[in-house]
């Protein structure tokens, strides 16, 4: 007797995992907007079409990048910036990452958020990965906000080529790591947003410190090389 045969229903065919989400309607805001990586990530975004709002702990300062960066960014406080925003990226430094989440809790609840802090020590050797109590930066997010959909992504991008108006395309793929697939998914879809990039879902949440710790890596690569390496992801 065949499986049909004894009722039980087909399989499904397995969804297609480039099919994504139309990310084009959504508000992007970037907490540490007015730092090297939220800046850069900001004007990305804001070239390809996307809204962008960047925060700060001071309005007037996060206003004025705006203005720098022009393509309709606008300026807000942090508080501010969460609740206008439906993806949030936090681009802030390690050291305030703890205190910003835990401040923003009620603002960040319900909103897809995407991590893409990197925990980082630096000695006269060069940088070193730290790792949090709670795994990763990341997971540190997802603890501090029970009531957000945490992910993590955007670690691996030169913060140079980001800001470069000269550069039209970021040759980089861009490793997403989360819990449920339609967030994953729609970080993806942001990424590919960018002209060069491309989104890979490359685990859940409890994977983020080895992504986030290769950071330091690359960083010994640009050094060595005068580059600002990304990474590609083969036979995907």
């Amino acid at each position: 007797m065949t499986t049909n045969d004894s009722g039980s229903a087909p399989k499904p065919p397995a969804k297609d995992p480039w099919d994504l989400p139309d990310v084009s309607g959504l508000t992007v805001g970037v907490l540490g907007g007015t730092g090297p990586q939220g800046r850069g990530l900001a004007y990305r975004f804001a070239r390809a079409g996307q809204k962008v709002i960047i925060g700060s702990r001071a309005a007037d300062r996060a206003q004025t990048a705006a203005d720098e960066l022009g393509h309709g960014v606008e300026g807000a406080d942090n508080a501010e910036c969460a609740r206008r925003s439906d993806v949030v990226i936090v681009a802030v430094p390690w050291d305030g990452h703890a205190k910003t989440l835990d401040s923003l809790r009620d603002e960040l609840a319900g909103k897809l958020v995407i991590d893409c802090v990197n925990p980082l020590g630096f000695d006269k050797k060069g940088a070193y990965a730290l790792k949090p109590e709670e795994g990763s930066a990341a997971e540190q997010a997802a603890v501090l906000l029970p009531e957000s959909r945490v992910t993590a992504a955007f670690h691996h991008l030169s913060a140079v080529l980001l800001q470069d108006e000269a550069v039209e395309e970021i040759d980089t793929d861009v490793l997403v790591l989360g819990e449920a697939r339609a967030d994953t998914d729609l970080v993806q879809a942001l990424a590919g947003r960018i002209p060069g990039m491309r989104g890979i879902f490359a685990g859940r949440l409890r994977n983020a410190h080895q992504v986030e710790s290769l950071v330091a890596n690359l960083i010994s690569v640009n050094r060595r090389y005068k580059a600002h390496a990304g990474l590609r992801t083969t036979d995907v």
